[in-house]
C-alpha cells in the first residue's frame, strides 16, 4: 500500500515538473546589445617625450595640477649642446669670413682672372697681328704657330679660372648655408631642454625625479584633458560589424556600482588588436560622473536594436538549429533580436503554442 502511494506521489511530482517546464511565448520589449569591457581615459591623452638626452634638473609642476599650452613642465640639463652651439657659431663665422672677408679665397681667384684677362688680351693682339702678317706671306710659319698656341693657352686658362671661381663660390655658399643650419639647429637643441605642455590640460603622471637620466625613448610624463573623458571599449571581432557611430551605450563603472550611465559611440578604430582579437571603439558620456580618473574600469552594452511588443521565448527553450519542442514535436522557428535571456520569434509558433524546456 505504501509502495503504491509513493508511486502516485512520484507521478504527481513528475507531472508537475513537466507542467512547470511547459510555457507560452510572451510579448515584451526586447533590446539587443553587444557587450564590451570599459576603460576611462582623458581626452587628448599623450605621453611626453624629450627629443634630447640629459638629466632631470627640476619638475616645474606637480601631478594633478592644471597647465596651459606651452607652459614649461620639466627642465633638463646637459652641457654638451651648449658646447656644440659654441663650436657651430665658430664654424659659421669662419664660413662667413671665407665667403665675405677681405682675404677670401674668391678675391685671390678674382685677381688671377684679372691677370689672365690681360694676358689673353695681349696674346690675342699678338696672334691677330701675326695672322695678318702671315696672310701677306710675311714672317715664318713657326712664329705664327707660336703666337696661335700662346693665344689658345691664355684663352683656356681664362676659362678655367672663371670656372674655378664659379665652382669655389658655390662651394663656399653651400658651406656657409650648412654652417648656418648647424648653428640654428644647435640653438633649437639648447631650447629643447625645457619641455613644455602641448595642450591645455592636466598633469596625470610625472615619471622622472630630479637627478634621473633622460633619453629620447622613455616617457617623462602623462598629460590629458582635465574635464573631457573618453570611454574606451574593446569589442570582439565577431561583433564589430554591428557597431556604428551614434549607437547608444549603457555603462556600468566599478567605482559607481549603484549607478548606470549612458553615452554615444563616437569613433571606431579600423585596426584589430591581434593580441586579444578585439577592435577599439570610443564613446562619450551623455552626462559624465562628477569625478573621473584615468584607468577607471567597468563594462558596457552597446545597443544594436530595440523593439516593442515582440513575441519572445527564453533562450534555453531553443536549440542551436533554431528549433523548439512543442506538443507536436520539434518545430523550426525564425528568430530576430536576442539578448542574454530572450530571443525574438518572427515565425514558426504563435503566442498560443506551448513549448517545452530543452534537456541540458
Amino acid at each position: 500500500m505504501k509502495s503504491l502511494y509513493a508511486i502516485i506521489i512520484a507521478l504527481f511530482l513528475f507531472s508537475c515538473s513537466k507542467e512547470e517546464d511547459k510555457i507560452l511565448p510572451t510579448e515584451r520589449s526586447l533590446t539587443e546589445s553587444v557587450y564590451s569591457s570599459v576603460i576611462i581615459q582623458p581626452d587628448s591623452l599623450y605621453q611626453v617625450f624629450s627629443i634630447v638626452s640629459g638629466i632631470v634638473d627640476q619638475n616645474l609642476v606637480e601631478e594633478g595640477v592644471v597647465v596651459k599650452k606651452n607652459q614649461p613642465i620639466i627642465q633638463i640639463i646637459n652641457n654638451t649642446p651648449q658646447l656644440n652651439t659654441k663650436n657651430a657659431k665658430l664654424a659659421l663665422e669662419f664660413a662667413k669670413e671665407n665667403y665675405k672677408g677681405n682675404a677670401t679665397i674668391l678675391k685671390s681667384i678674382k685677381d688671377e682672372i684679372v691677370a689672365a684677362k690681360l694676358t689673353y688680351k695681349n696674346d690675342s693682339v699678338n696672334f691677330l697681328r701675326q695672322q695678318n702678317l702671315w696672310k701677306q706671306q710675311i714672317g715664318s710659319k713657326v712664329e705664327f704657330d707660336k703666337r696661335k698656341l700662346q693665344y689658345q693657352l691664355s684663352a683656356n686658362n681664362l676659362k678655367m679660372l672663371q670656372s674655378k671661381y664659379n665652382q669655389t663660390k658655390n662651394e663656399l655658399e653651400t658651406t656657409l648655408h650648412q654652417a648656418n643650419n648647424n648653428y640654428q639647429t644647435s640653438l633649437i637643441n639648447t631650447k629643447d631642454f625645457t619641455i613644455k605642455s602641448k595642450i591645455n590640460g592636466k598633469v596625470y603622471e610625472l615619471k622622472k625625479e630630479p637627478g634621473e637620466i633622460v633619453n629620447t625613448l622613455e616617457s617623462l610624463a602623462l598629460l590629458g584633458s582635465e574635464s573631457h573623458f573618453i570611454i574606451e571599449l574593446l569589442v570582439d571581432e565577431v561583433d564589430i560589424i554591428r557597431i556604428s557611430k551614434q549607437q547608444q551605450v549603457i555603462i556600468n563603472l566599478d567605482a559607481y556600482q549603484d549607478q548606470v550611465f549612458t553615452g554615444k559611440v563616437t569613433k571606431i578604430y579600423p585596426k584589430k588588436d591581434e593580441r586579444n582579437q578585439t577592435f577599439k571603439v570610443e564613446a562619450t558620456f551623455d552626462t559624465p560622473p562628477k569625478t573621473l580618473y584615468p584607468g577607471l574600469s567597468g563594462e558596457a552594452n552597446i545597443i544594436i536594436a530595440k523593439k516593442e511588443n515582440v513575441l519572445t521565448i527564453p533562450k534555453n527553450y531553443i536549440n542551436n538549429d533554431n528549433k523548439v519542442k512543442t506538443e507536436n514535436g520539434f518545430v523550426q522557428v525564425v528568430i530576430g533580436l536576442q539578448n542574454l535571456e530572450f530571443v525574438e520569434i518572427l515565425s514558426g509558433i504563435t503566442k498560443e503554442t506551448y513549448i517545452y524546456k530543452l534537456e541540458q
